[in-house]
């Protein structure tokens, strides 16, 4: 697991770093280390570095610093290095040690940027660093333009110019990176949406930053953290033990939810998955798609082994007496979907939603961007994930691009894992499912790290499923689960991004 830091924090551990370390130390460390990556990708690329075209598009700040001085490293390698200077004013110092180097520094307006842009074997973007706000302005925003479209390698510094690093944001024009070799820790911005796709591979130089930094803005998940969250079952486990999720879902209009919900979890590492017949015959659907899970209309509130629900996929307004019941549970919750619906137009079930938090337990929702804008209006034009976290004592699990996590205690999570083949009629359904399970099995974690981890294996089972390029559809990530949960228990993760 690694943390995101904003602007503010990142600034305040430099600060402190320069206050005992040598002039001009902090740039040069960095400096070195792009370099390093920067000569990796181009011999992986032409096989030497001799003779490779550089353009380094630099600015005024210490990005541009940075970007220069690691021009000097990479002309001393014997790269033709060129500096565009797109300012007035630039890094004196870096600029003078890449001519000394046997770089070129010239002025925006007295070289033929297109054509060298054209010509590179690499672009380095030193345009703008972590501090800048709003969108490019000309000539940057040209040149960007003219660089997106080239064939050589585009490495970014620190931060894709045109990305706000604290929000994820891009306003405008953005250098579309290859690659992003940023210093000392990880900005959100290059893993919130929509900047991360600007970002490419990110790849992290150490620069003594560590012991300056506070708790992260943001923490994300990686491998280790996953697997550790969805271990085999022990030698002695009996079904029991393992844990009983409880299931309801579907509907007379939206039967296969229940299908896509039950079949999720029972991938989760539970003992046994319960599904709630509420005489709408979906239940029949289920347990023939499903022999193993135990359908049950008696009142599952009061059986001491069902340790979690999910509740609401394929729910309809005339759901809400059912999603009433679950509220009242003792057991963890997860709301999805129609549930969502039910509790924003229900001051009654947004009450026990709050009492739920207030006796110790614990909620878990999960609405796309259009149930959780209809959802923050009902709780009073609320405007974000940590305000809604606040407001009703539940995990907000804001599903989309780069889904997020918010705890009410205040811990954010981002997701890397997932990709636009889980966008598709469904997908929701198998997370819930899922995530509810996990909860079930182990109630002896964070549950906010749960639902981390669920959206992780949702994600890379997702990327399993459109392996070579197939198309995916939900029941395709619901039969991906095992191989996913097998493959990050054994540390296989090719089809996952680095």
């Amino acid at each position: 697991m690694f943390g995101l830091y904003p602007v503010e924090s990142v600034r305040a551990a430099e600060l402190n770093v320069l206050a005992r370390e040598p002039e001009g130390s902090l740039m040069q460390t960095a400096a070195r280390g792009l370099a390093v990556r920067c000569v990796r990708l181009v011999r992986e690329v032409r096989g030497s570095v001799v003779g490779a075209r550089v353009v380094i598009l630099a600015g005024a700040g210490n990005n541009g610093g940075d970007a220069l001085f690691a021009g000097a490293h990479l002309a001393d390698r014997g790269m033709a290095v060129e500096a565009v200077c797109l300012s007035d004013s630039f890094h004196d110092a870096g600029a003078a040690a890449l001519v000394r180097c046997g770089g070129r520094v010239r002025g925006v307006e007295k070289v033929d940027v297109r054509t060298l842009i054209a010509d590179a074997d690499l672009i380095l973007d030193g345009i703008v660093g972590i501090g800048a706000r709003g969108a490019l302005r000309e000539p940057a925003a040209g040149i960007v333009k003219q660089a997106n479209g080239a064939d050589g390698l585009r490495v970014a510094v620190d931060l894709p110019s045109g990305v706000d690093a604290d929000g994820g944001d891009v306003p405008g024009v953005a250098f579309d990176a290859d690659v992003t070799v940023t210093f000392g820790c990880y900005k959100p911005g290059l893993f919130l949406h929509p900047a991360t796709r600007y970002a490419g591979a990110v790849h992290l130089v150490d620069i003594g930053l560590a012991e300056e930094l506070p708790e992260p803005q943001y923490r994300v998940l990686e491998a280790p953290d996953v697997a550790s969250l969805v271990p085999p079952p022990n030698d002695d486990d009996h079904k029991y033990r393992r844990g009983v999720v409880a299931v309801a879902a579907g509907s007379g209009s939206f039967p296969g939810a229940a299908v896509l919900t039950a079949g999720a979890a029972r991938y989760s590492g539970v003992g046994m998955v319960r599904f709630l017949d509420r005489g709408d015959g979906v239940a029949t659907s289920v347990v023939s798609a499903y022999p193993d899970v135990v359908a049950d209309a008696s009142d599952l509130r009061q059986d001491p082994r069902v340790r979690a629900w999910v509740c609401g996929p394929g729910f309809t307004p005339e759901d809400g007496p059912t999603v009433r019941m679950v509220l009242e549970s003792e057991a963890p919750v997860v709301l999805d979907a129609g549930a969502l619906g039910c509790v924003a137009d229900s001051t009654e079930l947004r009450d026990l939603l709050a009492q739920r938090s207030t006796s110790g337990r614990i909620t878990v929702i999960t609405p796309h961007a259009g149930e959780f804008a209809r959802l923050r209006q009902a709780l009073g034009d609320l405007t974000n994930p940590r305000e809604v976290a606040a407001a009703t004592g539940a995990i907000v699990l804001l599903k989309g691009p780069g889904s997020t996590i918010w705890t009410p205690e205040g811990e954010r999570f981002v997701d890397t894992a997932a990709t636009a083949d889980l966008a598709c009629a469904g997908s929701g359904d198998v997370l819930s499912g899922l995530l509810a399970g996990m909860l079930a099995a182990r109630p002896d974690v964070d549950p906010g790290l749960l639902a981390a981890g669920a959206v992780w294996l949702h994600g890379f089972a997702g990327r399993l499923a459109a392996g070579g390029e197939h198309p995916v559809v939900a029941t395709d990530i619901r039969g991906a689960l095992p191989e996913a949960i097998a493959r990050v228990r054994t540390g296989d993760l090719a089809g996952l991004r680095a």
